[in-house]
């Protein structure tokens, strides 16, 4: 790998960094109310070396590394540089590399999944080492050379989190370099077969050729009455796998989890009600034992816990980072209720029901009633894992969604947090004033839809049980696009991410993203949030907002070939492989509605042309068609025909491979990482300390949570 390529993995410089602020929201809890927000959130925090061993076999000692040289000098990092004899500058970049890291709880993007590398060079590294003993230590006590914080030279591909097989790292699949991705497949179908859910683990291939579950639980054995699969914990393959084994091995993160487990019990003993008790007695036994079911029944009861004061939820959650889109992050979030800014989001809930007969499909594609989620906005004042999102739509089992519901929430602080003079390339000076002013209320708007009515949407038509339907077998449904009766369904035991396998997550997201194009063009929901009166003009406030959203959508298409890599030829992150595709749509929706706008010819001066005007017609028309497809295929578990149609549209072709992704490039502004507050029991009372959004900040707030031995 050469210096031009290797420049592109390099550490942001500056990171840009931004305080997630909490202080009045926590206050004004009750004594009770922050027990119970204080223990779940340590809870999240002690998931965090959890998330490091997901990403890579490096993260989990880089982590202490960084945090013994904090205690060690007391984050007094200028006599650190001295003792070290390193340079002020190289010192700097340290502090910035360090300050990623954390904010992405890994050395690969949380958002992105590409390694990111520091800009000192080694010798830093060795000298701050020699240094602090402790540092060293956790270096050398894991086996992981300084070399692994760099660019892996010999072999590229696994600067990018994927299939081992293909050249990619997964820690998912642990000292595995040679498993497969068909291996990992045939692994997942028999799992479906015996009811085994993989959120929680990780898949060893063993020497022998056969294989290992390892299982996230507080315990080393599975528990008396057996695991979810029973009293076997060892079992014969079939198929392509015939003569393999599969062994179930408990305590996986085993000191993390039963620690976990005894923070959430502290938990329940101040919940607000029997709801929240019995949640955290599932989630409980779910950590312990390492029970998914458990995990399941805790998110029944999280859906039934209608407007807390403190909203929490935590476990394996997402499962973006894993290839194959099976296998989920920990991460653990911990709010309190903005309860004005909620209101909004209640109406948008309210008018719902009369807002999904006007997506692009029949009541055979959707679920048979709208079951009223709740839907809050929320100030964070814990969300561990690789990355804080805007927003959040769960849980992601489709029998709980279809059967009990889900919930939505809006990251008010999340989306509120801002940088100072922060760049925004790609929009034209003409609409740059405009856009200033509308982004932030359109991204609410958009995230807002995109949860409620994009992830809440859809009916999964399934042979639910052999023989048993939840629609007209003998009469089934007409698709829209072809005009004729269905031909395919998800049979038993089979799940939306299971059909779809590694294209589930950004397919869906991308669905979640044009419902929120399709739907606010329509003034009544823009009346909801405050903008307009309902009156249907582009020209007034609520028509700037559209305005704004619009352009939002296709300037993150633009930006999103930074995360699609030239040499495997792979997207890395699920929601800008989906707007990519949506700003493909744009583009093919003809008739000058959307064009690229440049005259120089290594693209220096690339804007969005949009007419305003036609967002309404032509705009929506384009987006309601590409919905269209896309839900009917998943509603269907027509994969062949879904695949196809993803594959087409993010087909990163050579001109936007050669022409503008080295321009966005060399455009691109850093991702936030967010500086986190802590909280201390002292006495039965709980106190809340903040940090200042900078790299020392950043560093300290890690040191003080308790996570170094």
């Amino acid at each position: 790998m050469d210096n031009q390529s290797q420049s592109q993995y390099y550490a942001d410089s500056p990171p840009t960094i931004v305080p997630l602020s909490i202080k009045p929201h926590f206050e004004a809890l009750t004594d009770q109310q922050k027990l119970y927000a204080h223990n779940v959130s340590r809870a999240a925090f002690l998931g965090t070396r959890i998330v490091l061993r997901q990403v890579s076999p490096e993260s989990e000692a880089i982590f202490d590394f960084i945090i013994a040289l904090q205690q060690a000098y007391h984050g007094y990092w200028p006599k650190l540089q001295e003792d070290a004899g390193v340079s002020e500058q190289a010192l700097k970049q340290f502090l910035e590399y360090a300050t990623q890291f954390l904010g992405n709880l890994g050395n690969y993007k949380g958002f992105g999944d590409s390694k990111f590398i520091p800009r000192c060079p080694p010798e830093t590294i060795e000298a701050l080492a020699s240094t602090v003993p402790k540092a060293k230590e956790a270096l050398e006590k894991s086996k992981i050379p300084v070399a692994a914080l760099y660019a892996t030279t010999d072999a590229p591909a696994k600067m990018h989190l994927g299939f081992p097989d293909k050249g990619h790292l997964s820690a998912y699949y642990p000292d595995s370099p040679h498993i497969t991705q068909d291996e990992i497949e045939q692994i997942s179908a028999f799992m479906a077969e015996k009811k085994l859910l993989p959120e929680n683990t990780r898949l060893k291939k063993t020497k022998d050729g056969n294989f290992q579950l390892l299982i996230a639980s507080g315990l080393s054995k599975p528990p008396p009455e057996g695991s979810d699969a029973g009293p076997e914990t060892v079992f014969d393959l079939s198929g392509k796998l015939h003569g393999k084994k599969l062994e179930l091995v408990f305590g996986d993160h085993i000191e993390e989890m039963a620690k976990i487990a005894l923070h959430i019990k502290k938990a329940g003993s101040n919940a607000a009600n029997d709801t929240q008790k019995r949640m955290m007695d599932e989630y409980a036994k779910s950590f312990g034992s390492g029970s998914l079911n458990a995990f399941k029944e805790s998110q029944k009861l999280w859906v039934k816990d209608i407007g807390p004061a403190v909203e929490t939820n935590i476990g394996f959650i997402e499962t973006y980072r894993d290839p194959a889109n099976v296998r989920a992050e920990w991460e653990g979030l911990v709010a309190m209720v903005n309860k004005q800014r909620t209101q909004a989001f209640q109406k948008l809930v309210d008018a719902a029901p009369s807002m999904i007969p006007k997506l692009p499909w029949g009541k055979d594609f959707e679920k048979d009633t709208f079951s009223a989620p709740d839907f809050t906005s929320l100030e964070v004042l814990t969300f561990n894992g690789s990355g804080i999102p805007a927003g959040i739509n769960i849980p992601n089992y489709d029998d709980i969604r279809q059967a009990i519901g889900f919930k939505n929430v809006s990251l008010g602080n999340v989306l509120s947090a801002k940088a100072p003079k922060e760049p925004i390339p790609f929009i034209r000076s003409e609409d740059l004033e405009l856009y200033q002013a509308n982004r932030d209320q359109a991204f609410e708007v958009q995230v807002g839809i995109h949860e409620l009515l994009g992830h809440g949407t859809g009916k999964l038509l399934q042979e639910t049980s052999p023989g048993e339907y939840n629609f007209d077998a003998s009469k089934p449904p007409v698709s829209p696009i072809t005009n004729k009766p269905i031909s395919t369904y998800y049979k038993p035991g089979q799940t939306w991410s299971s059909v779809f396998g590694g294209i589930s997550s950004s397919y869906e997201e991308c669905r979640a993203e044009c419902v929120a194009m399709a739907l606010s063009c329509d003034f009544d929901i823009l009346k909801i949030f405050g903008f307009g009166d309902g009156t249907v003009d582009v020209n007034n406030q609520a028509g700037d907002v559209l305005y704004a959203g619009y352009l939002s959508m296709a300037r993150a298409g633009i930006a999103a070939v930074e995360f699609w890599d030239p040499k495997s030829r792979k997207w890395g992150q699920a929601h800008m492989q989906a707007r990519f595709s949506i700003l493909k749509t744009f583009l093919e929706a003809g008739d000058g509605f959307t064009i690229l706008d440049y005259s120089n010819d290594d693209l220096s001066d690339l804007t969005v042309k949009m007419d305003k005007n036609k967002i309404l017609t032509v705009g929506r028309k384009a987006v309601e068609e590409y919905l269209q497809k896309l839900h009917v295929f998943k509603s269907t578990a027509d994969v062949a025909s879904g695949r196809k149609l993803y594959d087409e549209m993010t087909e990163v072709d050579e001109w936007w491979a050669s022409k503008v992704r080295p321009e966005v490039l060399r455009r691109k502004t850093p991702r936030k990482v967010f500086v986190q507050a802590n909280t201390y029991e002292k006495d039965g009372k709980v106190e809340l300390k903040e940090y200042e959004p900078t790299c020392e900040g950043m560093i300290q707030s890690w040191s003080e949570r308790g996570l170094y031995p």
